[in-house]
């Protein structure tokens, strides 16, 4: 009887303490998801500050850029003064030296009524043939518009081939005697991987409609008839060059068979080449040649806000992608 009764008091302990520990169970995972849940909501709420930060943030900047304090460009001068337009750099669409950007700068010169004259101060090794055509084609029509205002290209380290085509726009042309000068030509280069693709025994296939639509890809033969199509191309635009050189510096340009070859020349050779007209710097023909020794600045440039905005947006908007998955490999 005693023993039955213990055998029946176990079994009793043992199915509480089952139950007890079910309990628990059921409270421990009844706790995780009032915990996820909270966390949820805790971070559903960050995110929504966060857009809601970022949205506000995006609308401030924007009321910024578009008043007179988020503009780019320089302020004017009181009195007499020479404009200065820097041009540095790679000469290309979205580059500082863009056409957008030399001939917005350019424009706002001229307009000052305080301009005594504009120097173009180039440091660069040229860069796209439409680029620097589209400014070229401006100074020309600013200075018929403004004929009282003459521009002057003054060229510091380097002022080659894009650069130099700017600069025969300009009534005159200066330079240091080390500077250098010239690059007249025009160069498109290429690869060719048809042997590695040989012994590596890779095959190419391209599918193209037009006969031609796939020409001088390096990784296929040349064809003779493409590769002298091609260099109808650069000789066509190597000849607006050499016109337009032509037209901005007329008898000026002294007889030389490597005049126009690309060949790069010190300042004191182009000065006798007459590709420039003299050794000078931009404080020295403000003050010498234009008679207005103040220098404003209207290169057009980004403001620290622009460039604050422009860098923020594009790191946010790669954490964002790579959160989502959708950005590509990253270097940190």
């Amino acid at each position: 009887m005693d023993q039955d009764r213990w055998t029946e008091g176990n079994m009793v302990s043992g199915e509480q303490r089952r139950e007890a520990k079910e309990d628990a169970k059921a409270w421990k995972l009844l706790e995780k998801t009032l915990t996820a849940s909270l966390q949820e909501q805790r971070r559903s709420r960050r995110w929504g500050i966060f857009f809601k930060t970022l949205t506000f943030v995006y609308l401030f900047v924007a009321l910024l850029l578009i008043s007179p304090f988020g503009r780019m460009g320089a302020a004017t001068s009181v009195g007499p003064h020479t404009a200065v337009v820097e041009v540095r750099g790679v000469i290309a669409d979205q580059e500082e030296a863009s056409a957008d950007n030399l001939v917005g700068a350019l424009r706002e010169a001229f307009e000052d009524e305080n301009t005594q004259g504009v120097v173009l101060r180039i440091n660069s090794p040229g860069g796209s043939p439409v680029q620097s055509g589209y400014v070229y084609d401006e100074i020309k029509r600013l200075r018929a518009l403004h004929p009282d205002i003459k521009v002057y290209a003054v060229i510091t380290d380097l002022g080659a081939s894009g650069a130099y085509y700017i600069a025969s726009a300009a009534d005159d042309i200066y330079a240091d005697k080390a500077s250098l000068v010239g690059s007249i030509g025009v160069t498109a280069a290429s690869f060719g991987f048809v042997d590695t693709m040989e012994k590596l025994g890779v095959e190419r296939r391209t599918y193209t409609a037009g006969e031609h639509k796939a020409f001088l890809d390096p990784f296929q033969p040349e064809k003779p008839e493409e590769k002298a199509f091609w260099q109808q191309v650069l000789n066509t635009t190597h000849q607006q060059f050499i016109d337009s050189v032509k037209a901005g510096r007329g008898d000026r340009l002294k007889e030389n068979p490597d005049l126009f070859s690309g060949l790069v020349w010190s300042g004191e050779q182009a000065l006798e080449l007459g590709l420039i007209d003299g050794l000078s710097s931009t404080s020295a023909v403000a003050r010498d040649v234009i008679g207005a020794e103040e220098l404003v600045d209207f290169t057009r440039q980004e403001s620290p806000l622009q460039r604050f905005t422009r860098q923020l947006g594009a790191s946010m908007g790669a954490e964002l992608a790579t959160r989502a998955g959708l950005g590509g490999p990253q270097l940190r």
